[in-house]
């Protein structure tokens, strides 16, 4: 599973055409081959960053949303209303190494 986290930062007078944006595509985003999840979050101390946090099946689902011609649409018009670049990254969970309990 990868986890997809995309921050963005918006002209505040620009969030009301963000979320009508995103209210018209999640859930042809979350249909999706290979996507599983995917939420919009606002940072509590910062009103104009939003951020969409999805998990996707493999890089290559993801990947293959990013070339469809929904991403068309709706990436260039979300970026024309950022006030700047945005961020990106995939993440996956974490794999610990086994936990020993102290020698006695």
């Amino acid at each position: 599973m990868l986890i997809r986290i995309v921050r963005m930062t918006f002209h505040p007078e620009r969030i009301p055409e963000f979320l009508a944006l995103f209210q018209q595509s999640e859930n042809q985003i979350r249909n999706m081959p290979g996507c599983r999840f995917l939420e919009l979050w606002q940072d509590i101390h910062e009103p104009t960053v939003y951020c969409t946090h999805s998990h996707w099946d493999s890089e290559d689902q993801l990947n293959a949303y990013r070339k469809s011609a929904l991403f068309g649409q709706v990436w260039p018009a979300t970026k024309a209303l950022f006030a700047g670049p945005p961020l990106a990254f995939s993440v996956q969970p974490a794999t610990l190494p086994p936990h020993s309990a102290p020698a006695l």
